[in-house]
């Protein structure tokens, strides 16, 4: 019988447990500790940014990183409407209202040319996602922002490593923020992280992560704040997988490409674009299928390769069919792109052999 091909997976086969073994014996597994200092310092200069604040994950990074700018109620950000949830629902915590903006046929990215329609006097930021670990055209996000005075606050959560115009991710805006769940490049269990080359913010970031608590004077708050932080024990983790990014990185870009050399045989099958200006890292590999050409739909290609032993995940939902966000605004590229959208098996620890073999029944099944 075939092995279970899960579509994600940790490795964590680096130094992860002898880290954590020294959190445990020396009693520091709180969210006080060496290595969520080491893992902020290590992970920043990975990023080239100047300065790193670790968060309980990716969703709190967001979160901060809007609290920090001072965004709240009436205010308005600027959110692609194809994207996990949790982008929308950040400026929701906030008492400010997401505004959507449709994505593109070619990368899924926000749809640049679509954004300057929906700012108005109370739009204060836009939140570009660099989707499945495709850079957005920043060049574009970032006029927008000037012309407009709009903070720009990249969601870079399934982007670690990826570049744009030769400068990593999450250091083109004000802030970047990070996820390391256990499905992406590398991973804390759950975690996030902040990144910025604005001192200011991150002394302000700091703060709110920690109850609002004064750097200079415990128990005193002059502010509220919330209980973000990341523990030494993630944080362990979490330099160990830094260790190793490297390799993570081109383990994934060699999957990409074996994928890509394997699919691009196989009728009915489209495939995410790259802009000319980035450099992309293979979070997911995802692709579409197209309805035209392939015999049978996405969902039943996935029902197809789970019962051969292969799982697979269909793409986010368009946040407007969601019910916190019902709106009978059409957003046509995205509810199309959710339809045939399909991410397969991407982790490192997968083979060639295995990536054969997805293909394989994928060919057998829409052909």
């Amino acid at each position: 019988m075939n092995k279970f091909i899960p579509i994600a997976e940790p490795c964590l086969n680096g130094n992860e447990l002898k880290y954590v073994t020294e959190c445990i014996k020396t009693g520091w597994i709180s969210s006080t500790g060496s290595y969520v200092i080491r893992f902020e310092e290590e992970f920043s200069k990975f990023c080239q940014a100047t300065y790193g604040i670790a968060c309980s994950n990716g969703t709190t990074a967001l979160h901060l990183a809007l609290i920090c700018l001072g965004i709240g109620n009436e205010d308005e950000v600027i959110v692609p409407i194809f994207t996990f949830i949790a982008t929308a629902n950040v400026v929701t915590y906030t008492g400010a209202k997401p505004i959507f903006v449709d994505c593109r046929k070619d990368t899924w990215n926000i749809d640049t040319e679509k954004i300057e329609e929906k700012i108005i006097e109370k739009t204060k930021a836009i939140l570009p996602v660099h989707l499945y670990g495709e850079p957005v055209d920043m060049d574009s996000i970032l006029k927008i922002a000037k012309k407009y005075n709009l903070y720009v606050i990249e969601d870079a959560c399934e982007s670690h490593g990826a570049k744009y115009n030769g400068k990593m991710v999450g250091t083109i805006g004000n802030i970047g923020c990070f996820s390391f769940y256990g499905n992406k490049i590398i991973t804390t269990g759950e975690g996030g992280m902040l990144i910025t080359n604005d001192e200011k913010i991150a002394e302000k970031v700091k703060v709110l992560r920690d109850h609002g608590m004064a750097k200079d004077k415990k128990y005193f708050h002059p502010m509220i704040g919330y209980n973000y932080r990341m523990t030494n024990l993630q944080a362990a983790v979490g330099v160990a997988q830094l260790e190793r990014i490297d390799e993570i990185l081109q383990k994934k870009k060699e999957i990409n490409n074996l994928y890509n050399s394997l699919l691009s045989e196989i009728d009915g099958i489209i495939f995410q674009s790259h802009n000319k200006k980035s450099e992309s890292v293979c979070w997911m590999y995802s692709v579409l299928i197209d309805e035209k050409t392939a015999k049978i739909s996405r969902d039943e290609l996935i029902i197809r390769l789970k019962e051969s032993g292969i799982d697979s995940r269909p793409f986010f939902y368009p946040i407007h069919i969601m019910p916190p966000y019902k709106s009978s605004e059409r957003f046509p590229v995205a509810e199309s792109i959710s339809k045939q959208g399909i991410s397969l098996p991407s982790s490192v620890n997968l083979t060639p052999k295995d990536i054969e073999r997805i293909v394989s029944k994928i060919k057998e099944s829409i052909c």
